[in-house]
């Protein structure tokens, strides 16, 4: 966790409003590019809402978690079983018992995990109506002690997808469960962190998703609040360590206001100067070996994924004029030709960005744009990628 966030003071102040809805009508889609805080921020809610009587249920959605129905519900029950697992509520089992087993008073359980999970399979019908009864069996438990507003928060929720050829539609059953559930008054809130492909996933799963999301898009730092976001740190804890404003220009410039960047180079900063205190001439940042490290640790990786083809595309869109900002296919056509000796045609291209968008490298919003995932992917393919001798062999000079 960065000792301090910037820049995200409107964000608080919805979210805030958000959390004193009494019926729920709206929920939370908290989205953008790696690197601009989301799971940062998503933590930082936590304590704000436990501070209004919310209790908070959360995890990371890995792609596992959205194979299957079922897998779905026994995540839910994991992550609500923390939450109820300290309450009592009248054991479900012993309403159901019959003849000489009948019992003359109903028990009482705590609603562990083992109890969730009997509640979920003795509930007859499809796997919504099972989450539903549990979840209402939950909310019930948590009412009697008079904490009964709940938020479920998952980051990387982008993973969650219907798969319509294995008959398991794990996010429609999400979205139907929670939109019953609230519609009967019950407090339960839904808190979705993912890249920007989140939201239009949601819209095609269940179109009335649009209706039941505020959408919270985190963006760039600007440069006031990316030098607040470098300063303030040092000025809290008097920090033996004091940056030119040169050194904060130049962290300012190479993290282009992304936060992860900003804390990645901050930290490489303070390392190395602390290393040097012995010296007491001025230092400069060391921007080349930090850019070194950042490249083997953030996009080497994921560089290291894709095909030649792919990265040919890839660094033809490096190569327009605003490649950080979204662009059609006509215009990476119209690159491509400028820069390769084989251009790209447009169902090739089409093609090549739907399994990048797979990969996790590019985008494709609602309005068929296209925008790099990764945050400053551009500059790391200019700084590092050469074209292959044989394709770029008369097709470009700068």
């Amino acid at each position: 966790m960065p000792p301090y966030l910037a820049g995200r003071e409107q964000e608080y102040e919805e979210f805030d409003r958000l959390l004193e809805q009494d019926r729920i009508l709206e929920n939370l889609v908290l989205t953008g590019l790696r690197g601009v805080g989301k799971t940062v921020l998503l933590e930082t809610f936590k304590p704000r809402a436990i501070e209004k009587g919310w209790l908070w249920a959360s995890a990371d959605l890995s792609e596992s978690a959205s194979i299957t129905e079922n897998a779905l519900a026994e995540r839910l029950l994991a992550d609500l079983a923390l939450i109820t697992s300290s309450v009592t509520a009248i054991d479900p089992a012993s309403r159901h018992e019959v003849g000489f087993a009948a019992t003359t008073e109903p028990k009482e359980v705590s609603p562990s995990h083992a109890v969730l999970a009997e509640v979920f399979r003795r509930t007859p019908g499809l796997t919504a109506d099972k989450i539903k009864a549990t979840l209402e069996f939950a909310w019930e438990s948590l009412k009697a002690e008079e904490q009964h507003r709940v938020i479920f928060a998952y980051d990387e929720a982008q993973n969650l997808a219907d798969h319509a050829d294995k008959e398991q539609f794990p996010l429609s059953v999400l979205l139907d469960v929670f939109q019953s559930i609230q519609s009967k008054g019950i407090p339960f809130m839904l808190v979705l962190t993912g890249l920007p492909t989140l939201f239009p996933k949601l819209v095609d799963a269940r179109t009335y998703a649009e209706r039941m999301f505020r959408v919270m898009t985190l963006t760039r730092l600007s440069d006031d609040q990316s030098r607040e976001a470098i300063l303030r740190p040092i000025q809290v804890a008097d920090c033996p360590v004091k940056l030119t404003p040169r050194s904060v220009a130049l962290i300012i410039h190479e993290s282009a206001g992304y936060p992860y960047f900003i804390q990645f180079i901050g930290r490489e900063v303070y390392d190395v100067f602390i290393r040097q205190h012995a010296d007491e001439a001025q230092k400069e940042v060391p921007i080349e070996a930090i850019q070194r490290k950042l490249d083997a640790d953030f996009f080497a990786g994921r560089w290291a994924r894709i095909t030649d083809r792919q990265r040919e595309l890839l660094w033809v869109v490096a190569h327009l004029e605003r490649p950080d900002e979204e662009f059609t296919i006509l215009e990476l056509k119209t690159k491509a030709k400028e820069l390769l000796p084989k251009a790209f045609s447009a169902s090739h291209a089409n093609q090549i960005l739907a399994s990048l968008a797979e990969k996790g490298m590019i985008y494709k919003n609602r309005l068929g744009k296209y925008s790099f995932a990764v945050p400053l992917l551009g500059r790391f393919i200019l700084r590092t990628y050469k074209l292959p001798e044989a394709t770029e062999a008369g097709a470009y000079s700068p």
